[in-house]
């Protein structure tokens, strides 16, 4: 790595040592992963991105290559990801500068590392990180300037803000794990990595922020995927850049007890040792300090000082057995225990039996040791332990990566329906956290199947589970705990608001007259659920406005008045309504009277039929802007589905094009990390697909609602009179269009003007621009 200083970047002498370290630590370990020529490509794309000056540090003055190389090494020992996600991690400040596309990539590499690259940039160009400009004499990492123009390039970059863009820009992580879990577990790697980084720091306000996020969604979504050990980390290194005082408190009263504790451990394990041994067993044991933010969280709860916390530590049985035997041998190892020192069977946790939805497997119990102190015993077998410590990667090692792994599959569709119908992403991410962060209950169906669900998890959210229409119908639940069922107990019927808690055998019951009702929201605890209740909410609304609009039509008849659909939009719009399904709720919910919109029309359609003025010139014609908003507009109603048929994804329609339904059309991912939707016969479109081909996503329209949407059409002829009569005469007699604005500009007996129409889609459109060019003196009509 020679020759590395840039306009944007210097090694320094220390970071060039560094790198080449790593470099070598990371080709030893990962060699016989690596395919023929990936070693020379990778160094290519490295050299060529360095030297022409195409990455930059980040806000805390951080090398992105150097940050690749340790995040990488990182991935590789702590969660046991091999060649693929290694040479994404190495690639990606590439893709982020420029120097390399997504497609480049997967063309070079695979189609694995494409597709990983293409989870991180999407993440990378949701949230974009900060910029440092540096000073380049070596050793100097101070930080000067921050900008916002271009991303650093390193994984998982000093970027947080709890908001509800980040909410929104949550979306973009949660579906890159439903693609491939191996983005967030490289996301995961770097927010560690970055975190021990950046103790010494000047910029605090950046290091608190990203303090929270490692803590609010980092250390959550690593316990969900079984990535103990980094999540403890996290935890911690968050508490000490958060609460400083606590975290040093702590540590220096461990530190300070670290000897009685020491001896204690070895007086506690070694009669253990003893009986083991005399088995015939093999195995190892550990003694284990729970982390510092776990004993912080502990004082906290229990309202004392830290010598109140007695289960400081916890003691770890690891048994060497063939897999056949892994049950048996940790079974025996709990009687021996509990034969020994007398159990808490309330804090007894079998995770044997049933596993956690992330594979981890492990008996937990609680034993009086000497001195009457609380301790903690895990027993499990050497492959239970990697699982343990390497989450969900370790299933790789022993099934496969398209193996099921203990339920995460579920866990991932759950997510998929999530973000199809919540309301918002912040919302949706406080909704998925309280879920990473809560315990399991296990509950049985008179069938005797067994489901798991959150902690505080209710009945109806158990009827959601079983399918949507036993949720939407849900009146209760007859519930039978294990004791009433050893006893013959018919058990007690309860309201759909009771919490699960496990060993019950749960009935639900239902009714054909329940529906669902918006404060269900606050009911049920899992993010599936809300997401169906939200889905049955939305369907009867929509029933409900088909309901009420008939009804308002039949009054219409009623009284003999011609009822016209652009009438209709503008009287909707007069009494304050952006949406037509806003204006059909209130009138549902009889929030709004039907006699004040039909007087309303009225007034409206009558002064529409006002004497219209003498033909005169366009020449004579002043411009009359309309009142409303002129950006364009896109409804519920009409389906757009982006990418690999996923929806509910939020858009904007470009204004240099303005698609409308029918289009043809792209999506383009924007800095901002949203996407707007552009004509593939848009005039910017060539320059996207040149420069930024990685950002296109696939787009079609799919089912048509009552959406209107904004054109405008420049139309070109002589000035004759009455042609400005004519013109808008076409459009006032389509009852499905509605004139915004016209603007006629003439000279020299020619006129130009641009005419602003709302419209459903491009057939409508095609029909009026071959209407409007059958008026005499029309030379041209196009859309603009």
């Amino acid at each position: 790595m020679q020759n590395m200083t840039t306009q944007h970047i210097d090694f320094t002498t220390a970071e060039r040592e560094l790198a080449l370290q790593l470099y070598a630590q990371l080709k030893e370990k990962i060699a016989t992963s690596l395919r023929e020529g990936d070693e020379a490509h990778l160094r290519r794309h490295l050299m060529t991105a360095i030297e022409q000056g195409q990455v930059q540090r980040d806000a805390f003055g951080l090398n992105p290559v150097v940050q690749s190389l340790q995040t990488a090494l990182l991935a590789v020992d702590e969660i046991g990801l091999r060649r693929d996600a290694v040479v994404a991690i190495l690639l990606h400040p590439c893709v982020e500068s420029e120097a390399l596309s997504v497609d480049e990539a997967d063309r070079e590499f695979g189609p694995t590392v494409g597709r990983i690259l293409h989870g991180l940039h999407r993440i990378e160009m949701a949230n974009p990180t900060p910029q440092a400009t540096l000073s380049s004499p070596e050793g100097d990492t101070s930080l000067h300037k921050q900008t916002n123009e271009a991303p650093s390039g390193a994984v998982g970059g000093a970027n947080v803000a709890l908001t509800g863009t980040q909410g929104e820009n949550f979306r973009n992580l949660l579906i890159s794990l439903a693609e491939d879990m191996r983005v967030i577990l490289i996301m995961i790697a770097a927010r560690v990595n970055i975190m021990r980084q950046i103790r010494d720091t000047e910029n605090t306000e950046a290091r608190r922020e990203l303090s929270q996020e490692a803590a609010y969604l980092y250390a959550p979504l690593a316990h969900k995927l079984g990535l103990y050990k980094l999540k403890s980390e996290l935890e911690d290194l968050s508490l000490k850049y958060l609460e400083t005082e606590a975290y040093y408190h702590i540590k220096e009263k461990l530190n300070a007890t670290k000897a009685a504790r020491d001896a204690y451990i070895e007086r506690f394990i070694k009669p253990i040792n003893e009986k083991l041994t005399a088995t015939g067993m093999k195995f190892h044991m550990k003694g284990r300090t729970k982390s510092i933010h776990s004993i912080w969280q502990k004082m906290k709860k229990q309202k004392c000082a830290f010598e109140g916390v007695y289960d400081l530590f916890a003691i770890r049985i690891i048994i060497d057995c063939p897999p056949e035997e892994e049950k048996l041998q940790c079974w025996k190892t709990f009687a021996i225990i509990t034969d020994m020192y007398t159990s808490n069977p309330k804090r007894m946790r079998d995770w044997l039996s049933v596993p956690k939805s992330n594979g981890y497997e492990s008996l937990h119990i609680t034993v009086l040791g000497p001195e009457q102190k609380w301790v903690e015993v895990q027993i499990r077998t050497e492959r239970m332990d990697e699982v343990a410590e390497r989450g969900v990667a370790a299933h790789w090692r022993y099934k496969g990566v398209k193996a099921d792994t203990g339920g995460m599959d579920e866990w991932l569709r759950s997510i998929r329906q999530m973000l199809e119908n919540a309301d918002d992403g912040l919302q949706a991410m406080d909704e998925l956290r309280m879920e990473l962060q809560d315990e399991e209950v296990y509950v049985f169906t008179p069938r005797g199947d067994l489901m798991k669900f959150p902690q505080g998890a209710t009945v109806l959210d158990m009827a959601y589970y079983i399918h949507s229409k036993v949720g939407s119908a849900c009146t209760g639940a007859r519930i039978r705990s294990a004791e009433g069922r050893s006893q013959g107990d018919n058990g007690r019927v309860v309201t759909f608001r009771q919490q699960l808690h496990s060993g019950d055998q749960v009935e639900i019951l239902t009714s054909t007259t329940q529906r669902p009702k918006q404060e269900w929201l606050n009911i049920v605890k899992t993010s599936r659920a809300k997401a169906k209740i939200r889905l049955a909410l939305k369907e009867t609304q929509q029933k409900d406005a088909l309901l009420v609009k008939e009804m308002l039509e039949r009054k219409f008849r009623n009284r003999k008045i011609e009822l016209e659909e652009s009438v209709m939009m503008r009287t909707m719009k007069k009494l304050g309504y952006k949406e037509a399904s806003d204006f059909y709720r209130d009138l549902a919910a009889e929030s709004l009277d039907m006699a004040t919109v039909i007087d309303k029309y009225i007034e409206i359609q009558q002064g529409d039929k006002a004497p219209v003025a003498d033909t005169r010139s366009a020449e004579e014609f002043v411009l009359e802007t309309s009142r409303l908003s002129p950006l364009t507009t896109h409804h519920a109603e009409d389906v757009l589905v982006i990418g690999k048929d996923l929806k509910g994804v939020d858009y904007q329609l470009a204004h240099c094009c303005n698609p409308i339904y029918g289009d043809d059309v792209f999506g383009f991912v924007t800095v901002s990390g949203g996407i707007k939707i552009h004509r593939c016969d848009c005039p910017n479109a060539p320059e996207m697909r040149r420069r930024f081909g990685y950002r296109i996503v696939k787009a079609k329209w799919s089912g048509k609602g009552e959406s209107q949407y904004q054109i405008t059409l420049r139309v070109i002829g002589n000035d004759d009179l009455g042609i400005v009569n004519n013109l808008t005469s076409i459009i006032s007699k389509d009852e499905k269009l509605l004139l915004r604005s016209i603007n006629i500009d003439s000279h020299d007996g020619l006129f130009r003007g641009n005419l602003t129409v709302m419209m459903s889609d491009t057939a409508r459109l095609e029909a009026l621009i071959k209407k409007l060019r059958t008026v005499k003196g029309v030379k041209q009509v196009e859309r603009i």
